[in-house]
């Protein structure tokens, strides 16, 4: 966490003195560039999108553990600067093969026209890129992936 993150950090702790236990998750952005982390982020803050999708095997590689449910974590969510842009805290996880994310996950996810068909366009499109990046062959519809779905807790 940087300078500017902790003192997000601690404003965010200090407005919600009330909580009896918070604790920190990460600090992190969405995608893998400055852009995507900025138009998803802004579409976390304009209340469009309340889930995120990453794939299983992503976490294995980078010996990450898979988000999980706890009332007092919470996460700061970065922009495309690194710079923060709200609390965002865990309220919902569950592994599933990219095939069977649903409507529902997909419309969730906040982007492009919301429908399934066009979650699964741009995650498979995005998934190819990255694996292909990273030499790995795999076969996308049957992969697991991570859904989680998380709430905007704290924003300044």
């Amino acid at each position: 966490m940087n300078k500017e993150q902790q003192i997000f950090w601690e404003e965010f702790k200090k407005q919600n003195s009330n909580l009896a236990e918070i604790n920190f998750g990460h600090a992190w952005g969405f995608g893998d560039s400055s852009e995507m982390a900025d138009r998803l982020a802004n579409l976390v803050l304009k209340g469009e999108k309340t889930t995120t999708t990453g794939s299983l095997i992503e976490y294995e590689i980078v010996n990450e553990k898979v988000p999980e449910v706890d009332m007092t974590l919470f996460d700061i969510l970065l922009n495309g600067s690194d710079k923060p842009v709200a609390i965002l805290r865990t309220t919902n996880i569950f592994v599933t093969p990219f095939s069977k994310v649903t409507e529902e996950h997909a419309y969730k996810e906040g982007e492009g026209d919301k429908t399934l068909s066009y979650w699964r366009m741009s995650h498979e499109t995005y998934w190819k890129r990255i694996f292909k990046e990273l030499n790995i062959d795999i076969d996308i519809p049957t992969m697991d992936v991570v859904c989680e779905e998380f709430e905007v807790f704290w924003k300044p």
